[in-house]
């Protein structure tokens, strides 16, 4: 069963979420709920430091036992960092999505983008209704 969403933090329509750290930056991942539908993850492929990208534009791959799927930015920026320790521990991302399992770091390019994501009710009822 997924952990529940955290509120602090927006969430994306293709299941991503993203954490303003207030300093012009936010960190990216996958959701609890998105972990659960993919199983098993082998494998990240990690964006390039300095790859710019803007909203809905895919960020990284994550790759499990199921599928291949893209990771789509939820808001434009430019990769500052990335958790690097997934290249060596993809499982992170199944194990802790919210936290250990982050993805990359974004200098953000338009902070009011953020205003177009979901909040966490909003989200939960998006995946209540993917569920029916």
């Amino acid at each position: 069963m997924s952990k529940p969403n955290p509120t602090d933090r927006l969430y994306s329509k293709d299941h991503e979420w993203i954490l303003d750290r207030g300093d012009g930056t936010a960190l990216v991942g996958i959701t609890d709920y998105a972990q659960e539908m993919l199983t098993d993850i082998v494998f990240v492929e990690l964006p390039p430091i300095g790859k710019k990208v803007a909203a809905g534009e895919p960020l990284a791959v994550v790759e499990s036992v199921k599928s291949v799927s893209d990771v789509y930015s939820p808001a434009g920026g430019e990769v500052i960092a990335v958790n690097t320790a997934l290249e060596n521990a993809p499982e992170l991302v199944n194990r802790d999505a919210f936290g250990e399992g982050w993805i990359a770091r974004l200098k953000l390019a338009d902070a009011r983008e953020l205003k177009t994501l979901l909040d966490a009710a909003a989200y939960d009822a998006l995946i209540l209704e993917e569920k029916h």
